[in-house]
């Protein structure tokens, strides 16, 4: 009796063992849409190694053609999000080995502007996945929703009758029934709430064209509202009916500013190249809203970089100094500490718990230590051999790249 016991309690001590070895790396987080669940770069699922290891591991690596998507991960799916010759595709892969499971495609031929031929004729949107739909927004304007599981496409809307100068990089928000995009060109644009099963319109607003940041649901002053970049405005819509509730001009030298808004208690952080960053709250009395200004800094400034913001210390890379990354507090609007210039021209930043995720358009992937007093970089790993402008996606030890073509795998071991 007290060896069938002994051999009992063997079996459930190892396996025990067994899953407290592999859970750390099985469980992992869903990246749905841009920037993550809540679109603010933070990744809840990293466990920090004892030790980093010297290098990372690649686990595959697969072509998928053009575009900076960032990978959406749902369980054991990535999808991919890309431009294959004249056709915008929809690729669905196994996240284990990086086998297609499905791929879905339309023609989607469009004329480059000279000026974006650096960056390729994209997509640069990211996919928004909601209640098994994912949502694209092309690159010259064509909203599209597939069904997840098999790749049908559901229903689409064809390209506005006026592109964006410079095509589109905004991801869709999905707020209940509707998915959000703003569509058509400088004069004849709208920010567009569309049906998420029929595509039907089910409010728009056309007060100004699209800018290339995404659109963000905050809820202020009681309120739940859109918050985006526009060609020259930041501007505020109700999530329920498309209504304006408030603007403040904003321009770029750049023509339009691709940051994404952040709300940080009950501020809004707006940045945008050659405008510093500035912290603003807003106010309602009756029906009239008012934005008024709580700090502002020329000191560093953010152009195709979002931040993180982590214990209400904003981490990001700023344009000045040919690239520089830097720490403010989000309190006060304080410059902590800036590193060296000359880091990088773009960078693609996560949060993970104290540490932060910094993919550098060199393919440098670069780890940091949360900190308010200098800039505390851990390790460096090269994880690509092309530029890497799409944003990563990080879930358990897993860290999905995309570079100029072809989509990895990669592991922390």
């Amino acid at each position: 009796m007290l060896q069938n016991r002994w051999q009992y309690c063997r079996i459930c001590l190892v396996a025990l063992v067994v899953v407290l070895a592999v859970t750390p790396e099985a469980v992992g987080q869903d990246w749905p849409q841009w920037r993550g669940p809540n679109r603010d770069g933070v990744v809840t699922s990293f466990n920090e190694p004892a030790s980093w290891p010297a290098h990372l591991t690649n686990r595959w690596n697969i072509e998928v053609g053009l575009g900076y998507a960032t990978p959406v991960l749902v369980g054991d799916r990535v999808y991919m999000y890309t431009r294959q010759q004249n056709e915008e595709v929809m690729l669905a892969l196994d996240a284990d080995g990086g086998d297609v499971i499905w791929r879905s495609s339309y023609s989607a031929p469009f004329e480059m502007v000279r000026a974006t031929f650096r960056h390729g004729p994209g997509p640069k949107s990211t996919p928004t996945f909601a209640d098994g739909r994912l949502f694209t927004l092309g690159m010259s304007g064509i909203v599209t929703a597939f069904d997840a599981e098999s790749g049908r496409r559901l229903w689409q809307r064809p390209t506005p009758p006026v592109e964006p100068l410079y095509h589109t990089a905004m991801s869709p928000i999905v707020d209940g029934d509707s998915v959000i995009v703003h569509v058509g060109g400088h004069n004849d644009g709208a920010l567009t709430a569309f049906d998420v099963v029929t595509g039907a319109i089910r409010w728009r607003w056309d007060g100004d064209g699209p800018a290339y940041g995404s659109p963000m649901l905050f809820k202020l002053e009681g309120t739940r509202q859109i918050v985006t970049f526009t060609q020259e405005n930041l501007v505020s819509v109700s999530a329920a009916t498309g209504a304006l509730l408030w603007l403040r001009p904003f321009t770029t030298p750049s023509t339009t500013t691709s940051q994404t808004p952040i709300l940080y208690n009950h501020t809004v952080i707006q940045a945008g190249r050659e405008n510093g960053i500035t912290a603003f709250r807003v106010r309602r009395s009756g029906d009239e809203w008012n934005t008024s200004d709580v700090w502002h800094t020329d000191r560093v400034s953010l152009h195709m970089t979002n931040g993180v913001v982590v214990d209400g210390i904003l981490y990001g890379l700023s344009h000045l100094n040919s690239g520089q990354y830097f720490g403010l507090d989000l309190d006060n609007g304080e410059v902590l500490w800036t590193s060296a210039p000359r880091q990088a021209e773009n960078a693609s930043i996560l949060s993970a718990g104290n540490i932060i995720f910094s993919l550098q358009d060199d393919a440098d992937l670069l780890i940091l230590r949360h900190s308010r007093i200098e800039f505390d970089p851990i390790k460096r790993y090269k994880v690509a051999t092309s530029s890497t402008w799409a944003q990563p996606t990080i879930a358990g030890n897993q860290v999905f790249v995309k570079d100029v073509s072809t989509l990895a795998l990669w592991t922390i071991d």
